[in-house]
């Protein structure tokens, strides 16, 4: 997908920023910043894309996305009164605390771990524990305390093996204005209608550019076909229906857009190597 360049709010006076959203839904619009991400999900659920990789967030999920990294998180919106989705997002740019301070014997892997950022690592077990509680603290601290805080979460993700690398590239081009606006509709077209028939010729028609274009276009900016893209949404939602109800196998088969079950159990074993009953069993 094709992203958006943002720019990270926050004070002039400030190297880095974090803060605590309480809001209906996150930002949707696919997007990257020279800044790096730690964003932590302490409430909500939906569709998550950081880089060329698709997957269901969830509450509890810690998310390390480095500089330039596109991602976008879709929401599932409920209709409930307490409607809404809430996170911690640290921002900091990988020079925040200066260029020298990056070649010093003592942070000599730090820059590593930037570059391991660029892929996007879902951080587990106690270091993510771990983590949240700094990232709690350091919103309360103003001044030097602040810095302490940002160097003991360097200090924990240098020496955590707890983690998960979520996109299979670490290289992503930027593009102009023109091609966000072009791909930000597919992107949106797709997660809208994902349980019909979609066909090339219409997902084209939405970028002005011909069928043996688009498909040019989107293999060359996402690493995938824009069918290889359709599916994995698809097998997303799937996965939930899997773990969130008891529907039949055909019922969510066909909610998720697949032709038959025939079909559904094909893609799904191709993608998560496995079945889609082994899988719903590996969360019971």
């Amino acid at each position: 997908m094709v992203p958006k360049f943002h720019i990270v709010p926050r004070s002039l006076d400030n190297a880095f920023s974090i803060r605590h959203d309480v809001v209906p839904q996150f930002g949707t619009v696919w997007h990257y910043h020279p800044e790096i991400e730690l964003h932590y999900l302490i409430k909500g659920e939906g569709i998550r894309f950081v880089g060329d990789s698709i997957g269901n967030f969830q509450q509890d999920d810690m998310i390390l996305m480095g500089s330039n990294v596109p991602h976008t998180w879709k929401c599932n919106i409920s209709n409930s009164s307490d409607n809404h989705v809430e996170a911690l997002v640290l921002h900091f740019h990988p020079e925040c605390l200066g260029k020298e301070f990056l070649n010093v014997y003592e942070t000599q892997g730090i820059t590593k771990l930037f570059e391991q950022a660029k892929t996007g690592l879902i951080i587990k077990g106690s270091s993510k524990e771990k983590i949240k509680r700094l990232m709690w603290r350091m919103k309360q601290e103003t001044g030097l305390n602040k810095v302490v805080y940002l160097l003991r979460i360097y200090a924990i993700l240098l020496e955590n093996k707890e983690y998960d690398a979520l996109s299979n590239s670490a290289e992503f081009a930027k593009f102009s204005q023109l091609d966000g606006n072009r791909m930000e509709k597919v992107l949106s077209f797709t997660l809208k209608n994902f349980r019909d028939k979609i066909l090339t010729e219409d997902v084209a028609r939405l970028t002005n550019l011909s069928v043996t274009s688009f498909c040019r276009y989107f293999k060359m900016t996402s690493n995938k076909s824009y069918f290889d893209f359709l599916t994995e949404v698809r097998l997303n939602h799937a996965c939930r229906l899997l773990i969130k109800t008891d529907y039949t196998i055909q019922h969510i088969a066909l909610d998720s857009g697949f032709e038959n079950t025939s079909n559904f159990y094909r893609h799904f074993r191709k993608v998560k190597g496995i079945t889609p009953k082994e899988y719903k069993a590996s969360f019971f």
